[in-house]
């Protein structure tokens, strides 16, 4: 019976602490320059990539890290795919769902704790280059008006 009320408070004190994550941001992808490139596919759909900054300090205490945005104008039943990049190396990759109202975002461990030794592991630490990438409509060119020079 203490076991399993220690082992209660132990997952619960993680949780609380998973919660607090999402509001401090300590590991939250942050712009990395408001340079975004878009790449026709085909008349209809293109594919937008946004960099991000995604900073991890060593001194992390908090297990959760998380990137999030706005696909105002992304085309349904395309998923967001995620490339996370340290010193220009691949090191993570990810696809997530938008929202029906355009919102995406994707929560993952950045810190692993061992509950029977309370060993931790940084499973990321330091500066991630996290490459977004959306499915979004293809810009019609201008039309010319007519009789226009």
């Amino acid at each position: 019976m203490g076991r399993s009320i220690m082992l209660f408070a132990i997952v619960a004190s993680i949780a609380a602490v998973g919660a607090v994550s999402v509001t401090t941001g300590d590991a939250m992808a942050h712009p990395y320059h408001q340079g975004v490139t878009t790449t026709p596919i085909n008349d209809e759909i293109s594919i937008q990539k946004t960099d991000v900054v995604l900073s991890v300090p060593s001194d992390n205490a908090l297990p959760w890290g998380f990137v999030t945005g706005q696909a105002s104008e992304h085309v349904a039943d395309y998923p967001v795919i995620m490339q996370f990049y340290q010193d220009g190396e691949p090191v993570h990759m990810a696809q997530v769902d938008v929202n029906e109202d355009g919102s995406y975002e994707y929560q993952f461990r950045v810190l692993s704790v061992d509950l029977e030794t309370g060993h931790t592991t940084h499973i990321f630490e330091g500066d991630y280059l996290v490459s977004i990438f959306k499915v979004v409509p293809t810009a019609a060119p201008p039309v010319p008006i007519a009789g226009a020079a």
